[in-house]
């Protein structure tokens, strides 16, 4: 029995061994750190910038009697041209008469008294106080006229300027508030063409210029070309002209609202409330001398303790160092005014454990969060 317990070991035994030997002649590969990166802006992929564009009118209104009343007639229909100071709805004037009739009624007597004390004031058969009481009271009966009269032309409500019924808000018969809102009006022989822009697009759009009046006259923002698409007229260009860029940042998204203007397509139609794809073209703000911007936790120091980033080969996945000038630093980004060109990927999580050579992988997208303040990097 031992004897055959024996053999059964020795049986066992080479095949122990080969695996040993196996596992010696593995190489084991060098370890990769996991990075977060970043593209930096002004490179040629850079240069044409796509965002989602939303249609609106150029010119519009919310249209309101500025008295109440029940509408009576409703002439135009949504959909509806209509042309500058034509008639689109009327209100119920009956009251409105029967207040301009008492009030012409006051008015007349007033003026009737007051023309009699301006002729007996002159013989010194009143007093000058009998005839200012008298010229008051025919003043008030004339502004009170006025005001019935004006009123009156309320009930009658008119387009301030041509274009499209747009949205109807109430229905013929209805009972309407002053200053609410009965027809939407808008003309579309024009349209606003609405974008939200980063930060860093907003910088190279509106320039370095604090002072100058208006988006129109800004000198990058005529260099900048931009275009609307739009669904089913793929490969169409539609030249847009910048109008303004809102100079505070949307809460949620922390992006500008920027508005560009197009003149309305004759071939087909573009309406208030269609969407759009815009591209801005901004090669001709993207010199070799234009600023690019970075995290500051991506600059680090090197030896020598001058600025340094590391930037990520696409291909080898490996990392090289690159000395840099700085400039400005502007929240959590700094200039790089010297050492980039626009378009190298360059790391901004993970620089400070980094070398030469080194192996790197991106880290997914999930793993990608902002380091609260305080936290290791």
């Amino acid at each position: 029995m031992r004897k055959t317990r024996f053999v059964s070991l020795l049986l066992c035994l080479p095949p122990l061994i080969v695996a040993c030997g196996a596992d010696q002649d593995v190489v084991e590969q060098a370890p990769t750190r996991p990075v977060k990166t970043i593209m930096v802006e002004g490179g040629s992929q850079n240069a044409i910038r796509s965002f989602p564009g939303r249609v609106d009118a150029t010119k519009r209104a919310e249209l309101a009697f500025r008295v109440p009343g029940q509408l009576q007639e409703i002439l135009v229909k949504e959909g509806d041209l209509v042309g500058s100071d034509q008639i689109i709805a009327k209100l119920d004037p009956r009251d409105f008469e029967l207040v301009y009739e008492d009030r012409k009624a006051t008015y007349d007597n007033s003026l009737s008294n007051f023309e009699r004390a301006r002729e007996l004031v002159a013989d010194g058969n009143i007093s000058k106080m009998d005839f200012d009481t008298m010229e008051a009271s025919y003043r008030s009966a004339k502004a009170a006229l006025a005001a019935a009269e004006q009123d009156l032309e309320y009930t009658v409500l008119r387009s301030p300027f041509s274009g499209r019924i747009a949205e109807r808000h109430v229905e013929n018969f209805e009972d309407v508030l002053a200053k609410q809102a009965v027809f939407s009006l808008q003309n579309i022989d024009q349209l606003d063409i609405v974008i939200d822009l980063p930060e860093s697009v907003v910088r190279m759009v509106r320039g370095e210029e604090r002072d100058e009046p208006s988006l129109a006259n800004s000198e990058n923002a005529a260099a900048t070309r931009a275009y609307a698409e739009f669904q089913g007229r793929e490969g169409r260009q539609f030249p847009l002209q910048p109008k303004e860029i809102a100079t505070t940042a949307n809460d949620q998204t922390q992006t500008f609202r920027a508005t560009f203007t197009m003149d309305s397509p004759k071939d087909f139609t573009v309406l208030p409330g269609m969407t759009s794809t815009v591209r801005l073209d901004l090669s001709r703000l993207m010199g070799s001398d234009s600023v690019r911007r970075v995290p500051v936790r991506a600059v680090q120091a090197n030896s020598g303790l001058q600025p340094r980033v590391w930037v990520l080969d696409p291909l080898t996945m490996q990392v090289s160092a690159r000395e840099v000038q700085i400039g400005r630093m502007t929240g959590s980004e700094i200039e790089i005014t010297e050492g980039l060109d626009g378009g190298e990927e360059v790391v901004a999580v993970g620089a400070p454990y980094l070398a030469e050579g080194m192996s790197v992988t991106r880290m997914v997208l999930s793993e990608q969060a902002e380091p609260r303040p305080g936290d290791p990097e």
